[in-house]
């Protein structure tokens, strides 16, 4: 949140210092819960009716002893009778230790499908998925049955899902040696993959270069773990397998909560590279580890390549105590992180402070449902994530996989309809860290291409420089201008766009905006003449059809009389926003000879019949 940028000042946007660090393959695992669960029990059931794993035995002990560190206590049985629902219900969760074949009668499947279905945890592992081929239910819960398997070699995991408990101390990749399992179909679509293999890294894969191997899933109102690592007996002395074991119980037992939803059709903006983003304000990132870690602020990072309007924005993220940052949606285009404040909205992350200024909320607007929020909740030191799902004007929150708010903006000043995302670095000491940030555009009816930027955000200019001015949002515009002066913006891009408009305001004789393309001296490819239009506070449109095909950045060079010409408010490319905020006047000393405007906004549309410069 932004407790004190309310009330400061606007700042110059400062430079974003991005440490580049080199990411750990792997990094140092915990056998123990960060914070403790109560205590409960676990069920460990390992009959075979085939292939029978020698490393059975110590996969079990290896159970019982993260249950010892840990609060929780081991049952291990080979007895099918224990698949009741009276004894059943005595367990948080139930592991299937590589079973093998048909291990369960109807009666004992109907407790076991019952017990999940109604708020219990399964957690497969290895063989499990080479069992019950007879029970078509168990496909649904283990996720995929077994279909073969090569020798036992090395191979590299890609780790899709850092922020689950079970695979949340790994790196990008792990290679390690195992017996690796294909199988009959590929459980993608109906699960949350947490690994997958590189089937280029050994041979014997099977399954055209998509290869899950550990997943999770919500199973009714219960939940569904599986990996298929753990063959060989020496498994089950990494630390490393051992932390995902540990992961994969507490989350089937209820305690490490994680978004299990199936995931298709989002598209990367950070994994570990920063392209597309850019900092607003002071502070910074640090980026190690495909892992952006905030320091110092107050600041924003915001995702400047493309503005989104219909979406599914995900993001996975971890405060180390009580700590503070956010997520902002729904801003224009700006290098002021004010604008982020004044325009947009923003999902909390604080572990304490009033209900509508902490996480879930949509910051001073609507609390989260704060029952659902701590039910969902992982503590601090673990990893949460947000869906923040926004169609039209209703902005969804959700917390690893539960809805937490529900929030439909009324405000005039702010539209959910187009704009920006970024994440906040708030302060020294609020240390909050931020992963795989992935989006899914949704269509629907809004118009297509379309960004806000602040007029001040220009990223290189000749003679131009801000100007203080209240009533602009942010406080600020583009000003000083004279006859010859230019602005460029690295973050409009022109490619596409067909036409530009504006609304202007002139208290003096006029004068002409020429929109070039690339560079200062680039191609002209439209102008707008600007007039007098009777006063600083009396607007008009205007616009004009660009030509040619226009590519690379947005420059705008200025033509007019001797002296200040004009000012800029904001500009975007994007569909129109409404102008809810208008410009005072400048004390000018020249005369009415001198060219003024106070211009708004600028819209690029590249698909609709005009752009907007709003002032």
């Amino acid at each position: 949140m932004l407790r004190q940028l309310r009330t400061l000042p606007k700042t110059a946007a400062a430079a974003f210092a991005l440490t580049l660090g080199l990411a750990a393959s792997l990094l140092a695992p915990a056998t123990a819960a960060q914070a403790a669960d109560p205590a409960y029990r676990v069920l460990v059931f390992s009959k075979t009716a085939g292939f029978r794993h020698d490393s059975i035995p110590v996969g079990t002990q290896t159970i019982r002893d993260l249950g010892a560190a840990n609060n929780f206590t081991v049952t291990a049985t080979e007895d099918s009778n224990a698949f009741t629902t009276a004894n059943l219900a005595n367990f948080k969760a139930v592991v299937f230790l590589s079973t093998t074949g048909d291990v369960l009668n109807t009666s004992q499947q109907s407790a076991l499908q019952s017990y999940v279905d109604g708020g219990g945890g399964y957690f497969g592992v290895h063989a499990a998925a080479d069992t019950e081929y007879e029970w078509p239910h168990y496909q649904t819960l283990v996720g995929a049955w077994f279909k073969s398997h090569p020798a036992i070699q090395r191979a590299t995991l890609k780790n899709e899902d850092r922020s689950h408990a079970a695979t949340a101390h790994l790196g990008q990749t792990w290679s390690r040696t195992d017996e690796w399992y294909n199988y009959r179909t590929n459980p993608r679509p109906q699960v949350r993959v947490l690994q997958s293999l590189d089937e280029s890294s050994y041979s014997g894969g099977e399954m055209s270069g998509d290869h899950p191997i550990t997943w999770c899933h919500p199973q009714g109102n219960g939940r569904s773990f599986y990996t298929g690592l753990g063959h060989t007996q020496e498994s089950y002395a990494d630390p490393a397998f051992r932390s995902l074991l540990l992961g994969g119980i507490r989350y089937a037992a209820g305690f490490a909560k994680a978004d299990c939803r199936a995931e298709t059709g989002y598209t990367t903006l950070y994994n570990g590279s920063t392209t597309g983003w850019s900092q607003a304000g002071p502070g910074s990132f640090t980026n190690t580890d495909a892992t952006l870690n905030s320091t110092g602020g107050m600041g924003l990072y915001w995702y400047r390549a493309k503005e989104y309007a219909s979406y599914s924005l995900k993001l996975d993220w971890r405060m180390a105590g009580d700590d503070n940052s956010g997520v902002f949606v729904g801003f224009p285009a700006s290098d002021d992180v004010n604008t982020s404040v004044n325009q947009g909205y923003e999902i909390q992350i604080d572990a304490t402070d009033a209900a509508d200024r902490t996480t879930g909320s949509v910051y001073g607007f609507k609390a989260a449902d704060l029952t659902a929020r701590d039910n969902a909740l992982n503590p601090p030191g673990s990893w949460n994530t947000y869906e923040i799902r926004v169609e039209g004007e209703r902005l969804q929150v959700f917390l690893n996989g539960v809805r937490i708010n529900d929030f439909t903006n009324t405000d005039p000043v702010r539209s959910l309809q187009q704009g920006h995302i970024g994440i906040q670095n708030h302060g020294t000491g609020d240390d909050v860290s931020f992963r795989n940030i992935r989006i899914k555009e949704l269509g629907g009816t809004n118009p297509p291409q379309s960004s806000t930027y602040e007029g001040e955000s220009y990223t290189s200019g000749q003679g131009v420089q801000p100007a203080d001015h209240a009533p602009a949002s942010g406080g600020r515009t583009l000003g000083y201008i004279e006859n010859g002066d230019w602005a460029g913006y690295s973050q409009a891009s022109l490619t596409g766009a067909k036409t530009f408009a504006a609304k202007v305001s002139s208290a003096g004789a006029g004068g002409t905006v020429q929109i070039r393309s690339g560079s200062a001296t680039g191609p002209v490819v439209g102008t707008v003449a600007v007039p007098n239009t009777g006063g600083w506070e009396t607007f008009r449109d205007v616009s004009t059809t660009l030509t040619g095909t226009p590519t690379g950045p947005l420059f705008l060079t200025f033509t007019g009389g001797a002296g200040s010409l004009f000012q800029l408010h904001t500009y975007t490319t994007a569909w129109l926003r409404p102008c809810f905020h208008r410009v005072g006047p400048e004390d000018l000393s020249s005369g009415p000879t001198h060219f003024s405007v106070w211009l708004r906004s600028i819209t690029l549309t590249r698909r609709t019949s005009y752009v907007m410069y709003e002032t």
